[in-house]
């Protein structure tokens, strides 16, 4: 049986690490941006590129997350691609204050605008006002991406809200820092002077409504752009910008410079002591995480590799079981967690309950506790692998719905910081209930394993098949098992594509797919920026269907 086990735990090493390899290759093409030829005109035009600028900016050797490096991942292909939707979004720290950067890459489309840049940019202001960060930004745009500036210009949640997310963060006292260095143009260049400072780069800077050429066009003078909006004229004519630099390393040491000055943030007091590692080796996660999304593990494998000391409390350890609840620390900070049992559990009633399913006594207790943890001012992780709740009449009957709904209502009103981890499935309603990205999540991850959809490749493929099998048979068609077959195989090929976790990072409903030894980081990091930003509400879940 042993040597079973040892078989079954070095498949799942070799498929999980495979899967991680694929992961870092993916990442490593997007960190080429435009490509060589364009990092090597940007350096020819004595620019740094973006992510040489955020690691210039960047404390050396201190810890940070990128947010959104597959936004617009296999996207916009009939307009070439938009690597990392041509903009860098970094949590890091900057003199010793953590922050969040936002950088322009100008290798991509002269760092023209996108639909998803634009969404990336507003997520990135969204973390910032969540967390009261100060905020950086790094431009270099051409503007908006004339083709498809209908899909980017107009809308609530399009290029506008960008300066309106500006100037409430002006209100709400969040530090804003605008280096311009390289295009600044049309309407966004109002970004530089809705900052608290702004700085600009001599020979390579520029800021104007409207360039030389369109000048020219629409009032008929004659000018050069230089003179129009360079350095000089903003810092010495116009006033627009405050710090005149002469390259991009003097402007990223101004930079440096005023966020030493800063003063220092508020704390939301939650509980850290001195961090420890977990005692059981996180690398044994790729042989716990099965290579099949449908075979059983044990959770709290999982978790005991994911806190300090690999120590927890389990809150109504024996009820509920399909659902994990604990109080844990995960870099020293103190956690709530909130996971999805994947084994098969057996209740004290003697009801066999599956692993991932969420029942009514599970969705209980996890109201409960996460009612517990708002008391306490307790942080909550939540560890999804769930394919969502348990169907049927007796569950129908028991209330599932009602019971459903107390947890998702708890998830809703819930005023301390959340995170969501995605292990495996996260699928229909449990995606809710669990705390998926319409739930405010601070932060919001998926390990390589990870799947996002309404219900799992294989169930809704049949359910695609027989309609689809349906409509055929209307037109007169005869299908044979052969046709049958090949339909189903094109279905789930298409199914599979769209729940990848690839798919929902490029559409930002993930902020990252993350090697599952990066995990204990963005959790820690995540809190440390939520510590900022103390609670204005009082946790109120409202009117209860009991």
């Amino acid at each position: 049986m042993a040597e079973k086990i040892d078989l079954e735990a070095s498949k799942n090493e070799d498929f999980n690490k495979l899967a991680v390899s694929e992961l870092n290759r993916r990442l490593h093409k997007i960190h080429q941006g435009g490509g060589e030829k364009r990092i090597a005109k940007q350096h020819a035009q004595g620019k740094m590129t973006a992510r040489e600028r955020i690691d210039a900016l960047l404390d050396p050797k201190s810890p940070r997350i990128e947010i959104g490096a597959f936004a617009a991942d296999g996207m916009y292909k009939e307009h070439g691609g938009a690597p990392c939707a041509g903009t860098v979004v970094v949590i890091g720290y900057v003199s010793k204050r953590q922050c969040i950067v936002v950088a322009n890459d100008a290798t991509v489309k002269a760092g023209a605008w996108f639909p998803m840049t634009g969404k990336k940019n507003l997520r990135a202001q969204e973390i910032a006002m969540e967390n009261r960060l100060p905020i950086i930004y790094l431009v270099d745009s051409a503007g908006v991406y004339l083709p498809m500036q209908d899909e980017i210009f107009p809308d609530k949640e399009h290029f506008g809200r960008i300066f309106r997310n500006n100037a409430v963060m002006s209100s709400m006292g969040i530090s804003q820092i605008s280096a311009v260095m390289g295009s600044c143009v049309a309407g966004g260049a109002y970004l530089p002077i809705m900052s608290d400072e702004a700085l600009i780069v001599e020979g390579t800077g520029s800021i104007f409504l409207a360039g030389s050429y369109l000048v020219k066009a629409a009032i008929g003078e004659d000018i050069d752009n230089e003179t129009l909006g360079g350095a000089t004229t903003h810092s010495q004519i116009s006033g627009v910008t405050d710090y005149q630099c002469k390259d991009d390393a003097e402007c990223l040491k101004t930079i440096r410079s005023l966020m030493d000055k800063l003063g220092k943030p508020k704390d939301a007091g939650f509980s850290r002591e001195k961090a420890a590692k977990p005692k059981a080796d996180p690398k044994e996660i790729y042989g716990i995480l099965p290579s099949s999304r449908a075979k059983p593990y044990d959770m709290r494998d999982i978790i005991a590799r994911l806190v300090d000391d690999s120590e927890f409390t389990e809150y109504k350890e024996g009820y509920g079981q399909s659902i994990i609840t604990a109080y844990a620390r995960i870099d020293g900070w103190a956690v709530g967690i909130v996971a999805n049992q994947r084994k098969v559990v057996k209740s004290k009633k003697g009801e066999m309950q599956f692993g991932g399913v969420i029942y009514s006594d599970s969705a209980d207790k996890a109201t409960r506790f996460i009612a517990n943890c708002n008391q306490k001012n307790i942080p909550l992780v939540f560890l999804q692998d769930v394919t969502g709740f348990m169907v049927g009449s007796r569950s129908e009957h028991g209330g599932i719905i009602k019971d459903g709904a107390k947890l998702v209502n708890a998830v809703s009103n819930s005023v301390v910081p959340k995170f969501t981890i995605i292990i495996g499935n996260s699928y229909g309603a449990g995606n809710y209930a669990m705390c998926g990205k319409a739930y405010d999540p601070r932060l919001i991850v998926g390990w390589p394993s990870a799947q996002v959809a309404v219900m799992g490749g294989e169930q809704a493929s049949k359910v695609m098949l027989q309609i689809e099998v349906s409509a055929l048979k209307g037109k007169g068609e005869v299908i044979t098992p052969e046709k049958e077959k090949e339909l189903l195989e094109r279905i789930q090929k298409k199914y599979e594509d769209t729940i990848s976790p690839y798919y929902a990072a490029s559409r930002l409903w993930l902020d990252a797919v993350i090697d599952p030894l990066e995990t204990r980081t963005w959790v820690s990091l995540g809190i440390e920026a939520a510590a900022q930003s103390p609670a204005t509400k009082v946790f109120n879940m409202g009117v209860l269907q009991t």
